[in-house]
């Protein structure tokens, strides 16, 4: 599965934007308040929604009004997003556009929508359709040599601020919605926190997968050290050679039932606790975890990878990421590190600019003189630094 394009109107600072022809590795800047959050956060919004429901993901962001763009003159809000996906041996551009309104002061799913062609020529075909919690899907879409007519609808209900493809993707029958919710719920959107990846942890809960927060690095490293020992190897391999003085990374159990890591230093014959090793070891280290995934997440979005990091490993860290994505994960990174911005091509940088209380998307190989610059051997971190990126200053 790879985004090819999401449009917005009205969350928050994008009143109208449609970003297109996302690469699988995507880097974006701009200025403290432009948006990069906000626009990684509708990735997180529509988790939020398959989780709970839609009021319940509007309230943990104060709520619609606070959602809806300012001075908004339709009081809805859309999220499009296109996608590439195999479906039956066949890779399908499918759209999903969800509208989100207010009645009687309470969010309702206006419209939702998914579609994809089903054939070479010829429009798209809803195979879900609902307005206000009423609408149908389709249930031997699979079944391509039959024509649209031949299709068998069901109607069905859900709740006014529940998401069909909740809903109805409960149900195997269901095919497209079932897909497209175990897309999103596959979705990664970092929130990693150094003190809470530290220290010792119980030896249950979720072990497989690296939570948002990185509150579980431990469980998943010994997960890994034990069940996937191929890659945990790789993994350490990688940090060995990305992390000077870093010879080893050991999950211990300990005797009270907690986890804990050991670093081996490459100086030092005994090994020491993370709790002795510095934030951007733990951090660099979290992040091979989520990039050697045995299960890769379709989907990764990081916010400023930098923090804690030394210099001299951003583009370390960058190579890491296009890796992931070039194995078939899509990856979307927010920086204010030149440094980092130095790693990645021409294609793969776009700057959020505010204006008059909206954001605009440009791309950087958009822009004429960029993309001559960067022909001649520039380097994009360092263009950005001499004020090139039009509206999206480095600070």
């Amino acid at each position: 599965m790879r985004i090819e394009s999401i449009r917005l109107k009205n969350y928050k600072v994008f009143r109208d934007v449609h970003l297109t022809d996302i690469p699988n590795f995507l880097v974006v800047v701009g200025a403290n308040g432009a948006g990069k959050s906000t626009l990684f956060d509708v990735f997180g919004f529509l988790h939020d929604c398959l989780k709970g429901n839609v009021r319940q993901a509007l309230d943990a962001r104060g709520r619609f009004r606070e959602v809806l763009s300012r001075d908004a003159t339709d009081p809805t809000i859309l999220i499009e997003i296109q996608y590439r996906m195999q479906i039956t041996g066949v890779e399908r551009l499918v759209t999903y556009s969800l509208e989100i309104a207010e009645r009687a002061g309470q969010p309702i799913v206006q419209r939702e929508i998914l579609r994809y062609k089903r054939g070479r020529y010829g429009s798209p075909y809803r195979f879900l359709d609902f307005t206000n919690g009423e609408g149908f899907a389709i249930t031997n879409e699979e079944d391509f040599q039959k024509g649209d007519e031949e299709l068998d609808r069901e109607s069905q209900k859900v709740a006014p601020d529940t998401l069909a493809i909740k809903g109805l993707g409960q149900f195997e029958r269901f095919k497209a919605a079932t897909a497209f919710r175990q897309l999103i719920e596959s979705w990664h959107v970092s929130d990693f926190h150094i003190n809470a990846a530290r220290g010792r942890k119980e030896a249950s809960g979720e072990s497989e997968h690296l939570s948002e927060t990185g509150d579980n690095l431990p469980l998943v490293a010994r997960y890994l050290f034990e069940q996937h020992p191929e890659a945990f190897k790789e993994m350490l391999d990688v940090m060995a050679r990305r992390v000077p003085g870093i010879a080893s990374v050991t999950p211990e159990l300990m005797a009270d039932g907690y986890l804990t890591l050991r670093f081996q230093d490459g100086t030092f014959k005994t090994p020491f606790l993370d709790r002795y090793v510095s934030d951007g070891t733990i951090k660099m280290f979290a992040y091979l975890v989520l990039l050697h995934d045995p299960k890769p997440h379709p989907l990764l979005c990081v916010e400023e990878p930098e923090n804690q990091l030394y210099p001299k490993l951003m583009g370390e860290l960058a190579e890491e990421f296009r890796l992931y994505a070039q194995r078939g994960g899509q990856v979307l990174v927010s920086t204010h590190s030149p440094d980092f911005l130095n790693a990645v091509n021409l294609e793969e940088v776009c700057w959020l600019v505010k204006r008059e209380g909206a954001t605009e998307i440009r791309r950087a190989r958009d822009d004429a003189q960029i993309a001559a610059y960067m022909a001649e051997g520039d380097q994009m971190g360092y263009l950005w630094k001499q004020g090139f990126f039009e509206g999206a200053d480095p600070v």
